[in-house]
């Protein structure tokens, strides 16, 4: 059994970098330890334990075990300590403050939960050697070390938490859907080699799992009525998907002058002897019907929505009752 784990340190969101450890040693281990590396207080952010698991839970990795703090094991690590000394090949281990630095507590975790494998970064890759040693040093068998290449910024080096869409939390907030993030980590698997961030392709990405997401699942993720979810699918991102949605809820107000009149009221003909409820075939018959007398589809999206550009106006259509539909036309006119 492969017994790996993800150590991150609570620093605030997940950098991609990250969570593409993250998600590569959940494909790669069995069993799974959530350890939060937590010893350095300098670095640590107030609430940043509690924003890396909402990425990991947004992003559907699930772990074994944890999350095990590292400050919650100092007389471990003192125990530890105290058979190689403040100081092992020139390094410390505990810092002034009796705190274990990471080479320690590192290794030690690593041998208390039994890991097998270590899957990080190639920032590690200089840490290999000295953890081994203290492993030995402690009595165990080291795991075997395996590293994969770092994500790089469009300038070749390592990718900035500043960056656009470099961490878990501005893609959310982006309106990137979850499934779009995780399925681009797959893609990279566990690269040998560094890799430049394609945020183009986790955007087209996106389009893609918005077009897949169940109906419930779509409408939830965009705060929308279920009948509305016809009219999000062509959404780039989820942020795009609520504002669609908001333009068939909440129409701005629309006043139309009289060379609409015709087309609105051939509409209203059409749509009073249609069912309540259309489907797309119905929806497109509509509209084409609509369209062959010469019909203004831009005046018809005014009526029904008070914006010129927006969601296919036969899922539109689609999403509004026949009652609302010819309400709106009405008032418009």
């Amino acid at each position: 059994m492969r017994r790996v784990r993800f150590a991150p340190s609570p620093t605030g969101s997940l950098h991609v970098g990250n969570a593409l450890s993250a998600v590569a040693n959940r494909a790669f281990g069995d069993w799974l330890l959530l350890r939060i590396d937590d010893t350095d207080s300098h670095r640590n952010v107030e609430g940043g334990e509690e924003a890396i698991l909402r990425d990991l839970e947004w992003l559907g990795i699930e772990w074994d075990e944890g999350p095990r703090r590292q400050s919650e094991r100092a007389d471990r690590y003192a125990e530890a300590a105290a058979d190689l000394g403040d100081r092992f090949d020139g390094v410390t281990l505990l810092r002034e403050d009796g705190t274990a630095t990471y080479q320690l507590a590192s290794v030690v975790d690593d041998i208390d939960f039994g890991i097998t494998h270590v899957l990080r970064g190639n920032d590690h890759r200089p840490n290999e050697n000295l953890h081994r040693r203290l492993t030995e040093a402690l009595g165990a068998q080291p795991p075997e070390y395996l590293h994969h290449g770092l994500i790089l910024g469009e300038d070749g080096r390592k990718l900035s938490k500043r960056a656009p869409g470099a961490t878990v939390a501005s893609l959310r907030e982006e309106g990137i859907p979850a499934p779009a993030v995780r399925h681009y980590l797959e893609e990279l698997g566990i690269p040998k080699h560094d890799v430049h961030y394609d945020l183009p392709r986790i955007r087209r990405l996106a389009i893609e799992a918005i077009a897949e997401l169940p109906d419930e699942e779509l409408a939830a993720a965009a705060d929308a009525p279920l009948e509305v979810v016809p009219a999000l699918r062509g959404a780039r991102d989820l942020n795009e998907a609520r504002e669609l949605a908001r333009q068939v809820v909440d129409p701005e107000p629309a006043k139309l002058g009289a060379d609409a009149r015709p087309t609105l009221e051939r509409f209203k003909e059409l749509r009073a002897g249609a069912g309540n409820g259309l489907d797309r075939d119905a929806a497109r018959w509509l509209l084409r019907e609509l369209q062959a007398v010469g019909g203004d589809l831009k005046a018809l999206r005014l009526a029904l929505t008070g914006r010129e550009r927006g969601p296919e106006l036969a899922a539109v259509l689609q999403a509004l009752s026949k009652e609302t539909a010819i309400a709106r036309v009405d008032a418009a006119l």
